[in-house]
């Protein structure tokens, strides 16, 4: 009877201090992922903030920080300083930071269209691209003229003013030049600035739309880019093949959700500058671009926004074809 007690007690010193071992052994820490925004915290990076509020990315072992941008923050700049892991950029701006020596690779497509647009006054009696000479136009920089000069360069207009081409007025980001007369048209996205016009008082009878994509010049928006010489490490690899698996879940679970979405945008706006109304509307616009993609670039859109930026006239976006700036290696991991 003495050695069955002290069989029990050895059995159960030993399990207490198993326990005691496993309470006390760390947990494996998560690989940690720095994303830069291209703007700032709205629905269009929806699917990203879905997946760490709803622990997609936990489930993958990964620490995800997403940094929100602004009008000062370029992310091929941050991420060539060593700010962030991975970015999103639109392709005109990626090829062409990659011309200029910013090594930046494609590794996923979560935009399938582009939300682009020009928005005119009616009342300017602009009704096609062929009335555009003479008048002002509002255009982004940053990396967001591109696809306007290309555009341009492809119809014959100039952009340095006069009866046959257009003035350029160099757009902030918001839509006073069009409220103010200052321009004819401005660059405008179907998710964010259209409404804006629309709830500044011009109702949309009194508006001209003309789509980047239905005019045929568009070119892909909101991808994720890294550095090239990153690709080469197989566990970098598999980092980021697990950050786009969880992230395609997030864009998913926001297209089925997309209320629901919108608000957890609205919970991480650390400025309090949104609206619930704006950010549901948003939601709603930007789900239409991201529906049907699992997040791999498609080859004929990639070809196209090169086609587009090649057609530049004396002042292309690019000046050759890239060579290597998409990989299809994260996405087949990941999908």
């Amino acid at each position: 009877m003495r050695k069955l007690i002290v069989s029990f007690g050895l059995a159960a010193g030993l399990s207490a201090g198993l326990a005691a071992a496993l309470v006390a052994a760390p947990a494996l820490a998560k690989d940690k992922v720095t994303l830069q925004l291209k703007w700032v915290t709205q629905a269009q990076f929806a699917g990203y903030y879905v997946a760490k509020d709803k622990g997609f990315y936990d489930e993958v072992d990964l620490d995800v920080e997403i940094k929100p941008g602004g009008p000062d923050i370029a992310p091929p700049q941050v991420i060539a300083g060593g700010g962030a892991d991975v970015v999103i950029d639109w392709m005109p701006s990626a090829l062409a930071s990659r011309e200029k020596g910013v090594p930046l690779v494609n590794i996923a497509q979560p935009f399938k269209r582009s939300g682009m647009m020009l928005t005119c006054r009616k009342e300017t009696g602009i009704t096609a691209p062929a009335d555009f000479k003479g008048k002002t136009l509002g255009v982004w920089f940053f990396g967001n003229e591109y696809p306007f000069l290309s555009w341009m360069s492809q119809l014959g207009i100039g952009t340095a003013g006069g009866a046959d081409g257009v003035t350029v007025l160099k757009q902030g980001f918001n839509v006073d030049p069009i409220l103010q007369k200052q321009a004819d048209c401005i660059s405008t996205m179907t998710y964010n600035e259209y409404w804006q016009v629309i709830d500044a008082g011009i109702p949309a009878d009194e508006l001209v739309v003309f789509k980047y994509e239905d005019e045929g010049v568009s070119t892909l928006e909101d991808g994720l880019y890294v550095l090239e010489d990153n690709l080469k490490d197989a566990a970098f690899v598999d980092k980021m093949a697990r950050f786009v698996k969880a992230s395609m879940k997030g864009w998913a679970w926001a297209r089925e959700n997309s209320d629901a979405a919108a608000d957890i945008v609205l919970e991480n706006d650390a400025t309090g500058a949104q609206t619930e109304k704006h950010q549901r509307r948003m939601m709603g616009e930007i789900n239409k671009l991201t529906e049907g993609s699992d997040g791999t670039l498609v080859e004929a859109d990639y070809e196209r926004t090169v086609q587009t930026l090649l057609k530049g006239g004396s002042d292309p976006v690019i000046t050759k074809a890239p060579e290597g700036a998409w990989t299809t290696i994260v996405t087949d991991k990941a999908m």
